[in-house]
């Protein structure tokens, strides 16, 4: 006889119990803080991003339960100190949800979800929020962060027309780099120029995350995926090397390159 299945509100109510009894009779749930799990908090995250990353449903799913788990326990610590309740996570996001999507809760009427966009950023303002920058975490990854700076001005307009403006601020950024770069040589001035190279290097990262932005690509995921990929290759050539008797630190820079080019033509097959 299968077994009925649980309602989202049973699965949840069941969640819930466990954590009470987890936070009960469990030594090392006992001993957690809002502090201590934070960094196993994004850890978590980043496993689900690994796994979005991957396109691997079933690890997404799991990954999904174990961030839910940590905003149950959050809520629990929070409730132990009479700060709030789960209950009260649930309802607040509830009540943001419906303020700000007027348009599907109120008589606003929008064209696109660039519109969606605008009206968002406008509702925070008027909320209390002093800049459209502030609601972007200080600790984000840097390339993660660039394109959440981008996204957010382009809310209030502040953004290049087209593609090819963005490529021709890339070629600047390069150009200005390379100049900086030449400018080193002159090793009276290397300490000051290395903070110069420095900046114009972090332009040119930021320009290319622009542009990355006009061509409908995250930086930060197509980074990971040749991330990854150069893992892959590069460890079937240990493996191609050690095949052949030999150690990579043994072997000349022309002899790696030819079985990696044999690797990455392989793989591109």
């Amino acid at each position: 006889m299968k077994s009925t299945p649980s309602s989202p509100d049973q699965s949840m109510s069941r969640l819930l119990s466990i954590m009470d009894d987890l936070r009960e009779k469990c030594p090392w749930d006992q001993k957690q803080t809002l502090a201590s799990l934070r960094q196993l908090t994004i850890e978590e995250t980043y496993e689900l991003a690994d796994a979005i990353t991957n396109g691997d449903l079933s690890s997404i799913k799991e990954e999904l339960g174990d961030l839910l788990l940590h905003v149950v326990f959050y809520a629990k610590i929070a409730s132990e100190q009479n700060a709030f309740t789960f209950n009260e996570v649930v309802e607040g996001i509830c009540k943001k949800l419906i303020d700000r999507h007027p348009h599907i809760y109120g008589d606003v009427k929008v064209q696109d979800e660039h519109e969606v966009k605008r009206n968002w950023e406008k509702l925070k303002m008027k909320e209390g929020k002093k800049s459209v920058l502030s609601g972007v975490p200080v600790s984000l990854p840097a390339l993660v962060k660039a394109m959440r700076l981008q996204e957010k001005s382009k809310q209030v307009g502040f953004e290049w027309e087209n593609a090819d403006q963005v490529w021709d601020k890339v070629k600047e950024e390069m150009l200005e780099l390379e100049q900086e770069v030449t400018a080193a040589q002159d090793l009276s001035q290397k300490a000051k120029q290395q903070e110069r190279i420095e900046e114009e290097f972090g332009d040119l990262l930021f320009s290319l995350v622009n542009y990355g932005r006009f061509l409908n690509v995250d930086p930060e995921n197509a980074l990971e995926r040749t991330n990854k990929k150069f893992v892959k290759r590069f460890q079937l050539m240990e493996e191609a090397a050690q095949e052949g008797g030999q150690r990579l630190n043994e072997m000349t820079l022309e002899e790696m390159d030819a079985i990696w080019n044999r690797i990455k033509h392989l793989s591109s097959q």
